[in-house]
């Protein structure tokens, strides 16, 4: 199932703002600049991944989760939080169909795929089980990047929920 996802074309859902570290305002559009990652979030300020020079590192501005992935981990959504990904979206984010580097046009925002691997934090193991957390990290997985891609800001825009990503090939 997972890996039956389209390869372009799926659909932005579930755009999550995050201001701080554990809350999460569901919005209907979000405003990605290359300069400020999404303005008013925490990636400027508390990112969890900084470059040598202690600047935010770009390529962990905007995260994807496969929404087959979510559908399969996060069960209890009445009592388990969002997993706090900038978006969700039913797309192939294998490493085969989105190498590192590869470019996505969403709304008015271009996006590049990090070289950055999302593996999974203690948090996901927490709220979606050791099972949830180890298929995700198991290196035989790695290549199918089921917690996700990272990506970096290459072209300012405004992307809203129902957008069209397209893989720019």
């Amino acid at each position: 199932m997972v890996l039956a996802a389209p390869k372009d074309g799926g659909t932005v859902e579930m755009l999550c703002f995050r201001p701080a570290f554990n809350k999460r305002d569901f919005v209907e559009s979000l405003t990605l600049t290359k300069a400020h990652g999404v303005p008013g979030e925490r990636w400027e300020k508390a990112p969890w991944l900084r470059l040598a020079d202690g600047r935010p590192h770009p390529g962990i501005q905007v995260s994807i989760l496969p929404r087959r992935v979510l559908d399969l981990v996060w069960r209890d959504r009445a009592n388990t939080p969002h997993p706090g990904d900038t978006f969700i979206c039913d797309l192939d984010m294998t490493e085969a169909n989105l190498p590192e580097g590869q470019l996505l046009q969403i709304g008015e925002a271009v996006l590049r795929v990090s070289d950055v691997f999302n593996d999974g934090c203690v948090k996901w193991k927490a709220r979606y089980g050791k099972p949830a957390y180890d298929w995700v990290r198991a290196p035989e997985n790695r290549p199918l990047r089921l917690r996700g891609v990272l990506c970096s800001i290459e072209s300012d825009g405004i992307i809203r929920n129902g957008d069209r990503l397209t893989v720019l090939r």
